[in-house]
């Protein structure tokens, strides 16, 4: 194999544009367009089909960027008490349903400001570490089977994920899939703005990315399957001729039997447990945990 390098990104979305739909098709351009791919020495017998998989409780146990914060604290970017208090705030805001457009916006414009002037390269090197540290370990074996099955029926894999795609292309890569779409942030001259470019890889922008990458790839959509745990992810579910249902939430194992799709869980009583906390990570992705904690940075001035 031969791994296609990161391409420099300066692209961000248009000035002045908040529509909600337009920044989702940004995102899943610019993600299509960042995908990093693993080139086959020779062709994949079957080049027209393709299976893209979830990583947050699909792929892995709990949530990347839970992990990824949790290794940048520890890495003195901000504080592990900080990450957990604003998760537990997050995941109250969830319950209670009281976060505003307002708040979605500030989450959105400030995801990722916790790298802004960093090099890529500092932040891809401490991906790497934070990966075999703590994320290796929590890799769904179930789920990384299913993965091997289209890669051995010569098809190609990519993660679909909110978590950087710096990072998710180190998952993919370290998991021996094709590549990765995830969450692009603005680079310029080799470092990060502290900008999105779109919106997060999340519900919509997934579906966006899954066509950008079709197109590129000329993939057959009705012969491609998607995986995934969560209701969130029905737009890219339902864009693909095979969906199943991974380790779902209640949401989507009603969709799942209601549609006649698949639906394999690999978890146990135990292994649910002790997932409990990233997954409440997983509720504060979706309302911006990189986002809370710049606000806690700025809030308290820190100096990173």
């Amino acid at each position: 194999m031969v791994r296609v390098p990161f391409r420099g990104r300066a692209a961000r979305t248009p000035a002045g544009i908040d529509d909600h739909e337009t920044r989702a098709m940004v995102a899943g351009e610019a993600s299509a367009a960042a995908a990093e791919t693993e080139v086959p020495a020779a062709p994949a017998p079957d080049r027209t089909a393709a299976a893209f998989f979830d990583v947050d409780n699909t792929m892995m146990m709990g949530a990347s960027l839970f992990w990824f914060a949790r290794g940048l604290a520890a890495r003195k970017y901000f504080t592990g008490r900080d990450v957990a208090s604003f998760v537990w705030q997050q995941a109250k805001f969830r319950i209670a349903g009281s976060e505003s457009s307002v708040d979605m916006h500030t989450v959105r414009d400030n995801a990722l400001a916790f790298v802004a002037d960093r090099p890529v390269e500092e932040i891809v090197q401490a991906s790497e570490e934070i990966y075999d540290e703590l994320m290796a370990d929590r890799i769904w074996s179930g789920t990384r089977n299913l993965a091997q099955q289209h890669l051995d029926a010569g098809q190609r894999v990519w993660l679909v994920t909110a978590t950087p795609v710096e990072l998710a292309s180190i998952i993919a890569h370290r998991l021996g899939l094709t590549g990765a779409l995830g969450t692009v942030a603005e680079v310029v001259d080799g470092r990060f703005t502290g900008r999105l470019v779109g919106e997060l890889m999340h519900g919509e922008a997934k579906a966006q990315a899954v066509r950008a990458l079709a197109e590129r790839e000329g993939l057959d959509l009705s012969r491609c399957t998607a995986y995934s745990d969560s209701t969130n992810d029905l737009p890219m579910l339902s864009l693909v001729g095979t969906a199943v249902a991974v380790n779902p939430d209640s949401e989507l194992k009603a969709v799942a039997r209601s549609r006649g799709w698949t639906v394999k869980d690999f978890r146990t009583g135990r292994k649910a447990a002790k997932i409990g906390v990233p997954t409440v990570g997983v509720a504060a992705l979706s309302g911006g945990v990189v986002g809370g904690l710049i606000s806690l940075r700025r809030r308290n001035r820190w100096p990173f």
